[in-house]
């Protein structure tokens, strides 16, 4: 008798559960190959839906299909438990090796979670969710025996035996690679993710081609697009060689690095660390590293992995303006909205085309967030762990990785050291302020000599365009001093960028500014904030671009602009003169790559000063970092030598990181405090829960896995989004939409007009919102879930009228 898996809604067409089932092992093997399970992959596969084999579930989708206005209760059937149950009660129930018991249970999770997300081994109420559902569930069980005894007809239990050995021998030969490494449990945990994820994809992309009636997509040859990629680079870097300025020393430079990146691409796979200055060509020179590494080593795609989407857009846009073919490169962040689904197969089938490939990350060159990365590890649900298997016999490319957030560093460090030792993965830590990530406590495993730039610090003396100027006074200059202090400057210099830590500080240097010179003055003052919207501040910065460029000329305007931390993300931009605030080294070293960009100008100064006007009490992160880099400049002033004569070098950057880390060692775990515990302890040794178990119990667990996945999953968020988008009325453009959205509109026009609105949205905390809606400012559009801001709290001068001070985690989605 043939059960049914699926039920295609437009012809009717049956796909049983025996091609479904092997279809999807088929997939999963393919998937989990990569790293060398196939048989841990392949086994969840074809056990994933084996409760489908039921007069039950056969009932339920044939109603399903035939009502349809009236379909019984989604997931009334239980049809993801009997795999689990058969090999738990096949392999471990009276096993008496651990690697019988451990390949059971790692294999059986995944396979009874596959609907909604792992499930907990041991969890907060001294309960095993895993045990109570391959061992103990009784309800919808009740056809279970004919579920099996279906599955097994017409094949070999002694094949199915065999295929379980193959499957262990593949854990045994992980567990000794990660004893091997001295890795701690978590990367195990990772590596159940991992199977998860060979499960999900290999499932999801099955069921849908069959609804849909589609053959797989052709595979993207993706080794001969990074043929022609690579060409496509070297052509435009020998362009850079022969052009005017190519004998200058920084560009030089430039070319000696990137030479350096494509003799270390031979190498074997491994963690590197390219530590370019800023300005310092790295967006080609780790292109150039990925492509010839990915050709040498047959690598399947290259994965940038970016803090800030303004980074992204940026890179992005320059290697599509290279490479030439859009379709190969996909950007996956929250500027790229996914459009709501049409109602018609008509509707903009390219669209849907791209909503598939980020679901499951199909092309050669990704762009994403650190957010995205993190979440396909930790978030919860099956839509980010399905990609988690395209890192793998991947080259990863983390630009300005300092930017991990700190509680979850420890978490960061165990997907790479996970993807490098397992994942078969390169990676490429890019920055020019690396952190000291081997050395925390979860440390990333870092090879002996990881760095790709020879001579480091010869590197960075050559490359040295400013020199830092402490001016940190105790208790700091207030905006007026401030403002005397930039016009000082300018008998100096024809420009000035100044970064302050909070926007309240801006706003008040910016009014301070303005009351010392008049609108017909030969200076020409600009404000940026992230309270301005995305295309507000791109237009700005076009305004101050091109004010840059004037005065350098006779009779050209000074230039002034007054800024937050935003310029510093993936900004390319150039002042004679820079002064910032004081905060993390690694921020200060960022602003100063604002500074004397390209060194065509003599040595400039970078001033680091402290403003009276800052309250940092909601900015930890930014406070910490300021009060060790005021320590940094203690020893500094002590004992230059240590530190090579340089704030910025290599020395006095790992000092910082390491008197940083050394400040918020307890918080580099990520702290849950609704359960008081640690979300890399869960997903490590789980030690608390495991001996709540056992006390509350009298026993050890029945099982030796202990990682409490979805109580984790649960609880991790990579930044905090306590954030609401807000559409403002910043042109005519913006004022359409606003109308547009508050109108009668049809599913397809919906995602078109989010998509267009996302470059006129403002993330804001709940207090400024709340300032804003008291006021009456702001106003609910489609049916309230939109917000929209009303025309007289919106100014070109400084964007939305607010107070708050704002963080960076709207630019890191």
């Amino acid at each position: 008798m043939d059960f049914i898996a699926h039920i295609r809604a437009k012809d009717g067409k049956i796909q049983t559960v025996t091609e479904h089932l092997e279809q999807v092992q088929t997939g999963s093997e393919r998937n989990g190959n990569k790293i060398g399970v196939p048989c841990l992959a392949g086994l969840a596969g074809l056990l994933h839906d084996l409760g489908k084999n039921t007069n039950g579930f056969k009932t339920y989708i044939q109603q399903a299909v035939a009502h349809p206005e009236a379909p019984p209760r989604k997931g009334s059937v239980d049809h993801s438990t009997a795999g689990g149950r058969l090999l738990y009660q096949r392999y471990h129930e009276h096993a008496t090796q651990f690697q019988d018991k451990l390949a059971v249970e790692w294999i059986a999770n995944c396979i009874i979670s596959h609907h909604q997300g792992l499930r907990d081994f041991l969890d907060p109420k001294a309960s095993s969710p895993f045990l109570e559902r391959v061992a103990d569930k009784t309800e919808g069980m009740e056809e279970y025996e004919q579920a099996v005894a279906t599955f097994f007809e017409g094949r070999s239990e002694e094949a199915f035996d065999a295929y379980f050995a193959k499957a262990k021998l593949e854990m045994e030969q992980a567990l000794e690679i990660i004893g091997k490494e001295k890795l701690p449990p978590i990367i195990s945990s990772l590596l159940v993710k991992y199977l998860f994820s060979c499960l999900i994809d290999a499932d999801r992309t099955n069921t849908r081609l069959f609804e849909e009636d589609q053959e797989p997509e052709p595979a993207i040859d993706n080794q001969a697009f990074f043929r022609r990629s690579y060409d496509k680079l070297m052509a435009t870097i020998h362009s850079f060689e022969q052009a005017e300025d190519a004998d200058h020393p920084i560009n030089r430079l430039r070319s000696e690095m990137s030479a350096q990146c494509k003799t270390y691409a031979l190498l074997e796979s491994g963690i590197r660390t390219l530590s370019i200055p800023t300005g310092g060509g790295k967006t080609l020179a780790s292109l150039r590293y990925a492509l010839k590494h990915a050709l040498a080593k047959q690598k399947e795609r290259i994965i940038y992995i970016v803090p800030f989407t303004t980074i992204i857009e940026q890179n992005a846009k320059e290697i599509r303006e290279i490479l030439q073919e859009d379709d190969m490169i996909l950007e996956h962040h929250s500027n790229v909205i996914e459009d709501i689904k049409p109602e018609s197969e008509e509707y903009n089938a390219h669209k849907e085309k791209i909503k598939l490939a980020r679901d499951h990350w199909d092309r050669p060159i990704i762009f994403t967030t650190m957010v995205q990365f993190l979440n396909v590890f930790y978030a919860k649900g099956t839509r980010n762990a399905r990609r988690l298997h395209q890192l793998a016999n991947a080259v990863l490319i983390f630009d300005e990785v300092q930017a991990v957030p700190i509680k979850c560093i420890s978490l960061f460090n165990a997907a790479l050291n996970f993807l490098n030792t397992l994942g078969h993965s390169s990676i490429l830590l890019c920055t020019a302020t690396q952190p000291a990530l081997s050395y925390v406590k979860n440390k990333l495993h870092l090879p002996q000599e990881a760095e790709i730039i020879a001579n480091l610090n010869q590197v960075g003396k050559n490359f040295k365009r400013v020199e830092l100027v402490d001016r940190t006074t105790p208790l700091g200059w207030d905006a007026e001093e401030l403002a005397d202090f930039v016009d000082g400057n300018l008998e100096e210099v024809k420009s000035v960028l100044v970064i302050l830590n909070t926007k309240s500080a801006v706003r008040k240097l910016f009014t301070a500014l303005q009351s010392k010179f008049s609108s017909d003055s030969d200076v020409l003052l600009f404000h940026l904030s992230t309270n301005m919207c995305a295309a507000h501040r791109k237009a700005k910065l076009e305004e101050v671009k091109e004010a840059l460029k004037n005065s350098t000329l006779e009779n050209g305007k000074k230039v002034i602009c007054v800024s937050t931390q935003l310029i510093e993300a993936g900004v390319n931009i150039s002042f004679e003169c820079v002064i910032r605030s004081l905060a993390g080294l690694d921020s200060i070293a960022q602003a100063a790559g604002r500074c004397n960009r390209h060194g065509k100008d003599p040595i400039r100064k970078v001033y680091i000063i402290r403003s009276a006007d800052e309250t940092l009490t909601s900015l930890p992160e930014i406070r910490i970092g300021a009060d060790n880099t005021q320590r940094v400049l203690v020893d500094f002033n002590e004992n230059p030598v240590c530190f090579g004569h340089d704030l910025l070098s290599a020395a006095a950057m790992r000092v910082y990181f390491e008197y940083y880390y050394k400040q918020i060692e307890n918080e580099l775990n990520y702290y849950i405090p609704k359960l008081d515990k640690h979300m890399f302890d869960l997903l490590n040794k789980n030690k608390d829960y495991h001996e709540y178990y056992k006390k509350k119990l009298n026993q050890n667990p029945e099982i030796l896995s202990r990682p409490a996945f979805a109580t984790a999953e649960q609880h991790f968020e990579a930044i905090s989004n306590a954030t609401t988008a807000v559409i403002v009325p910043y042109n005519d453009e913006a004022r359409k939409l606003i109308l547009d959205l508050n109108g009668d509109l049809d599913i397809s026009e919906l995602g078109e007009l989010l998509h267009k609105s996302q470059q006129y949205v403002v993330n804001l905390y709940a207090p400024e919102l709340k300032k804003l809606d008291k006021a009456g400012d702001v106003y609910p559009l489609f049916n309230g879930s939109v917000l929209a801001l009303r025309e007289t709290a919106y100014s070109l001068l400084f964007g939305i009228e607010s107070t708050g001070e704002g963080a960076w985690s709207e630019l890191m989605i």
